[in-house]
């Protein structure tokens, strides 16, 4: 069955068997006006920073890295913390009120400390709702289609990141930078209601430990005796330490001649190849083998560094290009990531694994782009690139050595240590 063919172990099995695809439904719409809360913003925020804040490229690496690795340390404990519960739902509803309340305050931003700490409330709150989330969807689904629901999520939820940037290109002439931010608290309230009222937790299926509510240590040491998750939580993570966020692609198109107006559209660029890509990805994930398309996704955003150095001059079609070839990195990445991940952990120990995912993807987020911003200002785009690069090309030989390894090993169940 291709469900096997990536390797990973029968873990699956292990969750819950309902297919309850109204809850995903639910999750997306909740991620689709939270997104369209969010991209309003965040397709704004670089020029913001760099342009009316006045912060170097380097700033804004250090601003967008220190925040994203804030949001993803929170993870991990977030993750142990709804496994230790067993509920998903008030974490979820916590993270995401938080988000909504926080982007609103950037129209009273006055300098960067202030924007870095609206930057990190936000963050947080993506990250206390993230690790129970990604789990709780992965209970929703029936072993054979999780990938197909990620996709799903990861669909609704860029189809409000194209809303977004959409949204706030029609209404930026009128309302500038604060009133757009100020107006990004309505679709982020719609999102908190469609959560408090649609959106139900499920029962996590207990192992045959003793321990009716086993400690955060034993569920950590839980996931980590799956050998093959952690070595590839290892490739993720060499992988994510070149991974520059989409504020580079935004400035290089800037630097490329897209004006200031229209910049939102090359991020509804990136966002709509995200969309695109999306639930495609995670039914070709489930039939191929999840594990198997990680070596693309990373081959995408290889390519997309290579388009950073090659777009030059006054062709602003250049900045279109590279943002669709890195918005279709992301929809694959973030879609098979996810979905990888239940392969490995079992259903109690889900949100647990999910948490250490997300705390080794930012930790090496953070270097990736405080990195990439010093070698950008300091030595040229070339040599930012040149980083990037070899660190893709590192993880991309490491997942394919991870894959003709699995395919000669039989599966293996993660076992809870005693």
């Amino acid at each position: 069955m291709a469900e096997r063919e990536g390797g990973g172990s029968n873990s699956d099995s292990n969750s819950n068997s309902g297919d309850n695809k109204k809850n995903v439904y639910a999750l997306g719409f909740v991620s689709f006006f939270t997104d369209l809360s969010s991209e309003m913003v965040f397709g704004l925020l670089p020029l913001f920073l760099t342009g009316q804040l006045g912060i170097s490229r380097a700033a804004l690496g250090m601003v967008e890295g220190m925040a994203e690795m804030l949001g993803y340390t929170v993870r991990m404990g977030s993750g142990a913390m709804s496994d230790r519960m067993q509920r998903r739902k008030p974490l979820v509803v916590m993270g995401y009120s938080l988000s909504a309340a926080a982007k609103p305050l950037f129209g009273a931003a006055a300098g960067w400390a202030d924007a870095f700490l609206v930057r990190s409330v936000d963050r947080v709150g993506k990250g206390i709702r993230t690790a129970p989330r990604d789990a709780l969807i992965s209970e929703s689904a029936p072993a054979s289609r999780v990938g197909r629901y990620f996709g799903l999520h990861r669909s609704m939820d860029q189809a409000g990141a194209i809303a977004g940037p959409a949204l706030a290109f029609a209404l930026f002439p009128l309302a500038g930078f604060d009133g757009i931010f100020y107006l990004s608290l309505v679709p982020g309230a719609i999102a908190v209601v469609i959560l408090l009222l649609f959106v139900k937790d499920l029962p996590i299926a207990k192992g045959q430990g003793k321990e009716s509510r086993p400690s955060v240590l034993r569920n950590v040491r839980a996931v980590l005796a799956e050998r093959r998750f952690v070595f590839l939580l290892a490739i993720m993570g060499v992988f994510s330490l070149g991974a520059f966020n989409f504020s580079f692609v935004l400035v290089r198109a800037s630097d490329i001649g897209v004006a200031d107006s229209q910049i939102m559209l090359v991020y509804l660029a990136i966002n709509a190849a995200h969309t695109l890509v999306g639930y495609p990805v995670g039914v070709l994930a489930d039939r191929v083998g999840r594990e198997k398309l990680l070596p693309a996704a990373y081959g995408a955003f290889l390519a997309s560094a290579f388009f950073m150095l090659l777009a030059s001059g006054t062709d602003v079609a250049q900045a279109y290009l590279l943002a669709a070839v890195y918005g279709a990195y992301v929809g694959i990445a973030e879609t098979v990531q996810r979905a990888v991940v239940p392969r490995y952990a079992r259903s109690e120990h889900r949100a647990t694994a999910y948490g250490l995912y997300n705390l080794v993807v930012g930790l090496a987020f953070l270097a990736a782009n405080v990195v990439f911003g010093l070698l950008y200002d300091g030595m040229g785009l070339a040599a930012a690139v040149a980083y990037s690069a070899t660190t893709s090309s590192i993880a991309i030989a490491a997942m394919v050595a991870f894959i003709a390894t699995a395919a000669k090993k039989p599966a293996t169940t993660a076992a809870t240590p005693q």
